[in-house]
């Protein structure tokens, strides 16, 4: 199955080019470098929902938390601490 991961915006690089726009992400504890071209309005703070090392939407973080909540539940957030 294929999930999305809702996760915080910590930081913006490459800000003048939107094709190029990374960003770190927080999922909790875990960082990661995420691909921000599908969402070129989301800013640092937002929560996004991110797939395959892309973030595909943007999300409150009241929806953002019961969503990761979920997925620690289900054993699925482990996943991410993998490289």
């Amino acid at each position: 199955m294929c999930l999305a991961i809702p996760g915080k915006i910590i930081s913006i690089s490459n800000q003048l080019d939107d094709t190029f726009r990374f960003g770190k992400v927080s999922f909790g504890s875990i960082m990661k470098e995420i691909n921000l071209c599908m969402v070129p309005q989301a800013k640092t703070g937002d929560y996004v929902l991110v797939h395959v090392g892309a973030a595909i939407g943007i999300v409150d973080e009241e929806e953002a938390a019961k969503v990761f909540s979920y997925l620690k539940d289900m054993g699925e957030v482990e996943e991410l601490d993998q490289d």
